[in-house]
């Protein structure tokens, strides 16, 4: 296998490109973010006539997290109907469904008329059981009969091996290709008068009617409505990290002759679940694409081991499963109730907006969450607007926020402790490793060619203490989920700058400690 980390949805398309934003402008709606939470929103807002602009950070759109989603399109919620019931009542369960099923006929519909190729098309979802045995599916048969929603029993999941069962069908999911439909979206957008600019991170936003985006060359957006579309909040209050936590996913996808797997979503019910589709390849076999393992950001250094558990979960199941094209990881970020975070932001006037907490489900919460938005900021009703407002209350959930909000606060005790090495010299070429420098940290990464690159080990979000990851040779802070290059860049939020450099050598009190 391969050491490089990479997604079967990247391929370059000049329409991922654009310019950086030059200089000061005004916009009816700033949106920030070119995933497709982001492109969306400014589609359905360009369609409406509204002058829009999308600002996105890197060189590339939808290259966040929505390069490394596994792209199912699913009505079913990953934490259960049960436990949704359980928390905000039978109402909001249904409610909950109606609302995914809305993100999967908006993409059909999107796709059908712009005539976008994205592979788009309807199949069923399996529920299954996992090592946890079937209690789980029993509970769930429970409480689906109850909310009326459709499903069907059936003796075991259709696997070549390991059919384990009894298991839940659910009809109308879908899947598609989500970088051949956003390419085609952000080309409808400039046609349709909208402006897009990459290379352009926002690092302030300014409250006010207009609200303003100041960006980190300099250039400001000023705009009458502002969405925050970077899957991670940045600058939109505190309240928000308080009802989300960051945890990474991974995924592997194997090479499988095409007609071995039906075509299908399929999930487990273990914790962390497993969850399976496949894709078509140019060559004409398919892609089997398995996701799992997750586990808290900066919480884990074994991300080798949880690629290798996939492939062995796999090809248990699947044992004709061949080569392995592609691995990778994503981040989700969990609220208490399993559902997304949409609508105003919470402390903000009445102008910005955000889409966050995916819960695992980021592609159809997205897709809802870039409707919801656009009806709020046209002045239309929209039915899920109380289900997914992110300034909402659950206190059945309290317990689950309680915990979360621990493990965070426990991850400070990091500024206390040890590094992980005494000095640069232990670290191996291509690895990094945490250092001790008197009263604070050091991220120290030395490169394949032995040069060291030294930086503050603290992270300018809220001072959390980074973490190596070297699956991915990246830092990641185990507080709010913010990713950084091996040599300090952001790369994910919410953090908006980059790990400070401490210039070229160590602190004495580090080199001696």
């Amino acid at each position: 296998m391969s050491n490089t980390t990479s997604s079967p949805w990247a391929f370059d398309d000049s329409s991922r490109r654009a310019a950086p934003l030059a200089g000061d402008t005004k916009y009816d709606v700033c949106v920030i973010g070119g995933g497709i939470a982001g492109l969306t929103t400014a589609y359905l807002l360009a369609c409406e006539g509204k002058s829009v602009v999308v600002l996105e950070a890197k060189e590339k759109l939808a290259a966040g997290e929505t390069e490394y989603t596994t792209a199912h399109l699913a009505w079913v919620i990953d934490d259960r109907f049960s436990r949704v019931a359980s928390i905000r009542g039978d109402e909001i369960a249904r409610l909950s469904a109606e609302s995914h099923r809305s993100a999967i006929d908006l993409i059909g519909e999107i796709a059908m008329r712009e005539n976008i190729a994205c592979e788009f098309k309807r199949l069923d979802g399996y529920l299954f059981p996992g090592a946890d045995g079937p209690d789980t599916i029993r509970e769930e048969m429970v409480a689906l009969a109850r909310l009326g929603l459709p499903t069907e029993r059936i003796d075991k999941v259709p696997f070549p091996a390991c059919g384990t069962g009894p298991c839940l069908r659910f009809p109308d999911n879908g899947q598609f290709h989500p970088l051949k439909y956003l390419t085609a979206i952000a080309a409808i957008i400039r046609a349709k008068g909208g402006v897009i600019h990459t290379n352009t991170p926002v690092v302030k936003l300014e409250s006010g009617s207009p609200c303003v985006a100041h960006t980190e060359a300099g250039p400001s957006v000023r705009a009458r409505a502002m969405v925050v579309a970077t899957n991670a909040p940045f600058d939109s209050g505190v309240t928000l990290h308080t009802k989300m936590a960051a945890y990474t996913t991974y995924a592997v996808a194997l090479e499988v002759r095409r007609g071995y797997v039906r075509p299908a979503l399929y999930w487990d019910t273990e914790d962390p679940y497993h969850y399976v589709r496949t894709t078509p390849t140019e060559e004409g076999s398919e892609l089997l694409i398995v996701g799992g393992e997750d586990h808290k950001t900066g919480q884990a250094t074994d991300q080798a081991q949880r690629w290798s558990r996939l492939m062995n979960w796999t090809q248990a199941r699947f044992p004709e499963a061949g080569l392995v094209r592609h691995r990778w990881s994503g981040q989700v970020f969990e609220t208490p109730d399993g559902l997304a975070l949409i609508g105003l932001a919470p402390g903000w006037r009445d102008n910005l907006y955000v889409i966050t907490g995916d819960s695992g489900m980021g592609i159809t919460h997205s897709t809802l969450g870039a409707r919801l938005v656009a009806d709020l900021i046209l002045g239309r009703t929209n039915p899920f607007t109380e289900l997914y407002s992110p300034s909402r209350w659950t206190p059945a959930a309290a317990r689950t926020m309680l915990g979360e909000a621990l493990n965070m606060a426990a991850q400070y005790t990091d500024w206390v402790t040890g590094g992980d090495v005494n000095s640069a010299d232990e670290i191996p070429p291509g690895h990094g490793a945490i250092i001790r420098s008197g009263l604070t940290k050091l991220a120290v990464y030395k490169d394949e060619t032995g040069k060291v690159h030294q930086m503050s080990a603290v992270c300018p979000h809220m001072g959390g203490i980074v973490h190596w990851n070297p699956g991915e040779k990246t830092w990641d802070c185990p507080c709010h989920g913010s990713r950084f290059s091996c040599t300090g860049e952001v790369q994910h939020g919410p953090a908006v700058e980059g790990l400070t450099p401490v210039g070229d050598r160590l602190p004495a009190a580090a080199a001696s400690s």
